[in-house]
């Protein structure tokens, strides 16, 4: 009995050091895995904060107001921002505003300024107009030469003012032609003053109203204007000119005068006269109006008004322009 009560006690101990055993095996065990799952953080600068994991955190770009920052759930992956648009196709063609309409046209209008060659002074502000001109010089004066040349390098046409005898038996200057001439003479002389201010591309008369009244002498000046390809501009000194029935005889293109700008000399009188002409231009399609190089205050005028009138509508041209 003795034996069966040493046997119960020694399994009782052996139990009790088995369990003993385990627990303080399963402790260790437990401990060593809550250390190799430790992962301490080093930083490099003592004064850096640890960071989030790039994997968990998305920073909003910068906005005039505080974003708010917003993470993504786990396993989703970050869409990526939208690419840049691709440049059209060179087939593509890009479409681009269209230009302001052009003034419709209601009228052609022609200014002639006579008289130039007496001096350049007055000539000058004529010559800065911007827009087309048609400038007449005088024959046979001390500037006529010269004008013409500046008339020309200034971009505006020139034309012969030539002298023609008038009823009042006013002195119409050197180089004029006169009734009872030949044929020989006018053409003559005509040679001789388009050699001082010429090239020309046509000629106008300068007084004249007893000489565009003679059938003879005037088809004498048409003709010699046909034969060199050069127009002629009736200034309309008399309401009796034979021009116009005989440059449709002889197949001349030529024009008449329908306005005097400065029968008066001052600006409201002149800017009238040009209203009158621009009227008539719309009605009729074309007005030529005539002013001259002694008017102080035509040249400043023109320029003013210029850009108005084209404004407008109105096409302002050179006499050969509406004459060719």
């Amino acid at each position: 009995m003795l034996v069966g009560v040493i046997v119960v006690f020694s399994a009782f101990v052996s139990f009790v050091v088995i369990m003993v055993h385990s627990s303080m095996t399963g402790a260790e065990k437990t401990a060593q895995t809550i250390a190799s799952e430790e992962v301490p953080i080093v930083l490099e600068n003592p004064l850096d904060k640890p960071k989030e994991p790039v994997s968990q955190i998305t920073v909003a770009p910068p906005a005039p107001e505080p974003a708010r920052e917003t993470r993504r759930p786990p396993g989703r992956t970050e869409t990526p921002p939208p690419a840049p648009a691709a440049p059209l196709p060179s087939s593509v063609t890009t479409v681009t505003p269209p230009s302001p309409r052009p003034v419709a046209s209601i009228g052609n209008v022609v200014f002639v300024i006579d008289d130039a060659g007496n001096n350049l002074r007055e000539l000058e502000p004529f010559l800065r107009i911007p827009g087309p001109i048609t400038i007449a010089v005088l024959p046979g004066l001390p500037h006529s030469a010269e004008a013409a040349r500046r008339i020309r390098a200034a971009g505006k046409e020139v034309i012969l003012h030539q002298p023609m005898e008038a009823i009042g038996a006013q002195n119409p200057g050197p180089g004029a032609i006169y009734t009872g001439m030949s044929d020989e003479e006018v053409r003559s002389i005509l040679a001789r003053n388009i050699a001082q201010v010429g090239p020309v591309s046509g000629i106008n008369n300068h007084q004249g109203s007893k000489v565009t009244m003679d059938r003879e002498i005037m088809r004498s000046v048409l003709e010699f204007c046909k034969e060199n390809n050069i127009y002629f501009l009736d200034s309309r000194t008399t309401a009796d000119s034979v021009v116009p029935v005989l440059a449709r005889q002889i197949g001349l293109p030529f024009a008449e005068r329908n306005v005097f700008i400065d029968n008066e000399q001052n600006k409201d009188a002149m800017l009238r006269y040009i209203n009158t002409g621009l009227a008539r231009a719309q009605r009729n399609g074309l007005a030529v109006m005539i002013g001259h190089t002694w008017s102080p205050d035509l040249a400043l005028l023109l320029t003013e008004h210029y850009p108005v009138w084209m404004s407008q509508g109105y096409t302002i041209k050179t006499a050969l322009e509406i004459i060719k």
